[in-house]
């Protein structure tokens, strides 16, 4: 499998245009395949990528789950699944996206749940990176869907709030014992800078000396106007903002 990079914070601290920028630099990069992964059940990164996903994998597990009396002849529910969730990938130019879709509701999913992230682990070997738009309590990674994690990107605002769920997230990777590479956290969206109170209450909480991704017109207009946040220019501040933590980290020169 190829190098994970997986962005996370509370609701609300920018995720999902940051996973997006991502995926964009890493196919301007033309280091290999990228497949985008959104994890969040908001289901918003298809939309900032410039793309439609009509299926999730909550919707393939349910499939799986009511169609067990009814597959084609001698297709056990393993293959059925599997050749489900490649279909439900979005093909794109230098990427693909793959939706997680909703959690579970009612029944047991056991079984489909560790066939899905089978699946999942199976399809990641395919690329060079794996860009993970994570829901604010990384509830992927802590059933391993998303395994063991190169790059561990933790975003917040400017408040302890934002702070405390990127401490949490740094808690629960330590609990789980899983494995990452390399941490990078951001402040986003601060319009002059950010309170030396906040750096320091950041520094209690063992997380790393901070980037900052500006507040960017550009990414706000084209959210107001529904276009795709990859559209954004070479000039865009929070373009440059991230292809700067990426370089920090070592996934671009």
């Amino acid at each position: 499998m190829g190098q994970t990079i997986a962005v996370t914070g509370k609701g609300g601290v920018g995720k999902t245009a940051t996973a997006a920028l991502i995926v964009r630099l890493l196919v301007e990069a033309k280091q290999g395949a990228v497949l985008a992964v959104d994890a969040d059940p908001n289901l918003n990164l298809d939309a900032a990528l410039g793309l439609k996903a009509e299926e999730t994998v909550g919707d393939l597990r349910e499939e799986g789950l009511d169609r067990t009396a009814s597959l084609p002849g001698g297709m056990a529910k393993a293959e059925f699944l599997r050749m489900r969730i490649q279909q439900a990938l979005v093909e794109s130019k230098g990427f693909d996206l793959l939706v997680m879709g909703r959690p579970e509701g009612p029944g047991c999913y056991c079984f489909a749940n560790s066939i899905l992230r089978a699946c999942v682990d199976k399809i990641g070997k395919q690329y060079r990176y794996i860009v993970i738009d994570c829901e604010a309590g990384l509830e992927h990674l802590s059933r391993r869907t998303a395994g063991d994690v190169d790059v561990l990107i933790l975003l917040s605002d400017l408040s302890v709030r934002g702070l405390d769920t990127a401490a949490r997230v740094l808690e629960l990777v330590a609990e789980l014992d899983t494995k990452v590479g390399k941490t990078a956290f951001a402040f986003t969206r601060p319009a002059d800078g950010f309170p030396a109170e906040l750096q320091a209450a950041a520094k209690e909480r063992g997380l790393p000396e901070p980037h900052v991704i500006p507040e960017d017109p550009e990414l706000r207009d084209l959210d107001v106007q529904g276009k795709p946040l990859v559209e954004v220019s070479e000039e865009s501040q929070a373009l440059e903002a991230v292809r700067s933590i990426l370089r920090g980290v070592g996934v671009l020169k």
